[in-house]
């Protein structure tokens, strides 16, 4: 059931919208999604947020991990979403390596997302030690979105893909991270992979909306990945990941039914097929009678 209105026309949603639904408390919805088509369904369905992310890498370019995923790329399927996105907000994430290294190469690459892609925000991953570089970009008037907790682009650093924020000391440093972040300005905070308490305590702290993946129920906004709650994975879940449908058994099953048709020739049936013109048929037949007759 929809909880739009009947009858009442959808709104554009902004950074400012995100900041009146954390103040109404109303829960802010996000989904991934990489191209055209996925994009168009989701913002149809009328999620908040569409977020072009570096899962990307895994999900449809079947790389190992999210630090393979170029800017190009990136880029290349923030722009086939933004057809996609007329109500959402459009988020394109900034890979690994397109942001760390200089400020002047960040403010370029984030600039790329918004004028060559069509984003209206891009996301950054890091706390503290980002929230220097967050303003320089917002100061450049992109928004910004933060990214804090399990950051896959730290996964070499982290020694695996582990829940964050399980010591005293680690929750401290994320509490440090948020306010940092809040301080700076961005759009909206990320949190994943973090207790459930920590998480809530950070919503109640900043004033930023908070959106959660494996962060437990008391963020501002929930996401998840597109192909996880379709089921369209390949491997087991994370324990956070609801599936609300099963996409690959129905492709699976529509590809076999597909083989098995043309195998026996039931694929394409003459309702399927195209003919000639009766007039057209007629002289043809006639053509071929004439050379059939010659040969005898």
């Amino acid at each position: 059931m929809s909880l739009i209105p009947t009858g009442e026309p959808r709104q554009k949603i902004t950074v400012a919208s995100l900041r009146e639904k954390k103040a109404q408390h109303r829960p802010i919805t996000c989904l991934t999604a990489y191209d055209y088509s996925s994009a168009r369904l989701v913002d149809e369905a009328a999620i908040d947020v569409v977020l072009v992310g570096d899962s990307l890498s895994q999900a449809i370019l079947g790389y190992e991990n999210t630090l393979s995923v170029t800017l190009e790329e990136m880029l290349h399927h923030t722009r086939a979403a933004r057809r996609g996105v007329k109500h959402a907000l459009l988020v394109g994430d900034m890979p690994f390596g397109s942001y760390q290294a200089d400020v002047g190469d960040a403010i370029r690459n984030a600039a790329r997302f918004v004028k060559e892609a069509g984003a209206e925000v891009v996301k950054i991953e890091g706390g503290e030690k980002r929230a220097e570089l967050i303003r320089r970009i917002i100061d450049a008037e992109i928004p910004v979105a933060g990214h804090i907790g399990l950051t896959p682009q730290s996964v070499n650093v982290m020694g695996g893909y582990r829940v964050q924020g399980k010591s005293l000391g680690e929750v401290e440093q994320l509490m440090r991270d948020a306010t940092a972040l809040d301080r700076a300005g961005v759009a909206f905070i990320v949190l994943e992979g973090i207790p459930r308490e920590v998480a809530a305590l950070i919503t109640g702290e900043v004033e930023t909306p908070t959106i959660g993946i494996g962060a437990g129920p008391d963020c501002d906004g929930q996401v998840l990945v597109i192909h996880d709650i379709l089921s369209l994975t390949f491997g087991p879940p994370a324990k956070f990941v609801r599936r609300y449908g099963d996409a690959k058994a129905l492709v699976t099953d529509a590809i076999h039914a597909f083989r098995e048709d043309v195998a026996v020739r039931h694929y394409p049936a003459d309702s399927e097929s195209y003919h000639l013109p009766k007039d057209t048929k007629t002289a043809l037949e006639t053509v071929l009678e004439r050379k059939r007759a010659m040969r005898r």
